[in-house]
């Protein structure tokens, strides 16, 4: 068994586990030289993080977060941009790059920074937004409430216009990392790995066996690749 298998086998193994961790698995790293390398610059930003963080409540520090990472990468939502986790690290660090992901991405690497500062976050998925379609953003989870984070604006802390939605789906870890692999066979679909792309979308219900849009594209795949039967399957689901 080959090193990127037997570390998304213990991924998929778990009940629950480190969103870093997991993002890091799930955006295809092969060895566990370069796991430690990316959890490496997550620590470093940490660092980064930390000096600005003022002792308060978990509000002021979740707003610390968001403003430093808006403050260091003014421009950096980029929409179809990066959506995998090490990518994502890469141009948030890498001081040539302006954007740094897509809101996938962006959502990925703050609520990993939460956690990593003891905040307890989530994520929302939203089927339509901004007419644009499938969207994601942080929910950040305090002793006073919830409030939405939306990562793809500089004043995005506590922002209200997505609180009405009545398609608002409350996602935990497991179901962000399917939205990831999900993302990742949209991708391979799209370069015409079709066989590639029904792997990645299998893995995204092992995680979340719920997801509408991955029985969807699943269905899809298999239509490209002639077993119509199976397709006719998961398009009805």
């Amino acid at each position: 068994m080959s090193a990127t298998k037997t570390l998304e086998a213990r991924l998929f193994a778990q009940s629950q586990f480190d969103l870093g961790w997991a993002g890091i698995i799930a955006s295809g790293i092969k060895t566990g030289k370069r796991l430690k390398h990316y959890l490496k610059q997550l620590d470093y930003l940490c660092q980064q993080i930390s000096s600005e963080i003022k002792s308060g409540n978990d509000i002021e520090e979740a707003k610390a977060i968001f403003d430093w990472l808006w403050s260091n990468k003014p421009k950096r939502y980029q929409r179809l941009g990066n959506f995998r986790l090490t990518q994502v690290i890469e141009a948030q660090l890498d001081e040539k790059e302006e954007t740094v992901g897509s809101c996938l991405g962006l959502t990925l690497l703050y609520n990993v920074l939460c956690q990593r500062f003891g905040l307890k976050i989530k994520a929302v998925h939203l089927e339509e937004a901004f007419g644009w379609g499938p969207h994601v953003f942080s929910l950040l989870v305090s002793g006073s409430g919830t409030l939405d984070v939306e990562n793809i604006f500089d004043n995005g802390f506590d922002y209200k216009r997505h609180i009405n939605n009545p398609g608002r789906q409350e996602w935990g870890d497991r179901e962000l990392i399917a939205d990831l692999y999900l993302s990742d066979g949209n991708s391979l679909f799209e370069q015409g790995d079709f066989a590639e792309a029904l792997g990645s979308y299998d893995k995204a219900l092992k995680l979340n066996p719920k997801y509408l849009n991955a029985y969807r594209n699943k269905g899809l795949t298999l239509m490209q690749l002639g077993r119509m039967e199976e397709a006719k399957e998961y398009l009805v689901k």
